[in-house]
């Protein structure tokens, strides 16, 4: 089950968090896996431990928010089977407070990459008999999170994205689905608290985790296998959806 073998898949944020598990799940089950990431030497990293582990691999350095670039990247791969949109930033601030430069800033990366993705390869995707492209959401994207105005609305547009493309595209066989998780156990998290909360990380961390009902933050490598099951054949009747991936945060707290 769940064998990629023959799929070319690219990641974007590949370098790093739940984009650097992506890859490493995806090559695990045969995909070819193209890694995108603003940091070159990030996403060199993990293309040498994909290879380390015999699978297939390479990556690109590529800012997302750049049309210009993107198309160029994309117009050099043969075939593209599966997109995973996993590039993105975070913000802290609500209405108020929120600068306009953040405010764009936030939306060229979160919003504007993720179309800039979208646009090149959908026809790269049609082309190749079809695929499955996964958009990394938010359960900020459902529910109000204080002190995440920008970031809400950034992931509400990549909802929103998700939806429409699988409408638009589903008479190409490409599907389109998105993941919601809450908080994640990722380096942002820990560089997230280092800076605010400096001799305080263990408590803030273990505060953050209890806002799960479940009791802890969420793993990259559980996202990952829910992007592996989406783009697989065994979900080849899925198409439209939102996953919350979140211990239970939206429905339970709700």
């Amino acid at each position: 089950m769940f064998q990629l073998n023959n799929k070319v898949a690219l990641v974007t944020g590949g370098g790093s968090g739940i984009g650097k598990e992506v890859c490493n799940v995806l090559a695990k089950q045969g995909a070819e896996v193209i890694v995108l990431d603003l940091n070159t030497e990030a996403a060199q990293a993990t293309t040498n431990e994909i290879i380390s582990n015999n699978g297939k691999s390479s990556s690109i350095q590529v800012d997302v928010t750049n049309q210009q670039k993107v198309l160029e990247v994309f117009s050099k791969i043969p075939a593209l089977h599966i997109l995973v949109n996993c590039a993105g930033i975070s913000h802290i601030g609500n209405a108020i407070n929120t600068t306009e430069t953040d405010f764009d800033q936030i939306f060229k990366v979160n919003v504007k990459g993720v179309y800039n993705c979208l646009h090149a390869a959908l026809p790269l995707m049609k082309s190749s008999g079809g695929g499955s492209i996964i958009n990394i959401s938010s359960i900020a994207a459902k529910v109000g999170l204080s002190d995440r105005f920008a970031y809400s609305m950034s992931k509400g547009a990549v909802h929103a994205m998700t939806m429409s493309v699988a409408k638009d595209f589903i008479k190409d066989k490409i599907r389109c689905n998105s993941i919601s998780p809450g908080r994640v156990h990722t380096p942002f998290v820990d560089g997230f608290l280092k800076k605010n909360f400096p001799g305080q990380e263990a408590e803030m961390f273990d505060k953050l985790s209890k806002t799960q009902p479940i009791g802890r933050m969420g793993l990259p490598i559980e996202v990952a296998h829910q992007v592996l099951y989406l783009c697989s054949e065994e979900a080849s009747f899925i198409t439209g959806s939102d996953f919350s991936i979140d211990g239970g945060f939206v429905t339970l707290n709700s």
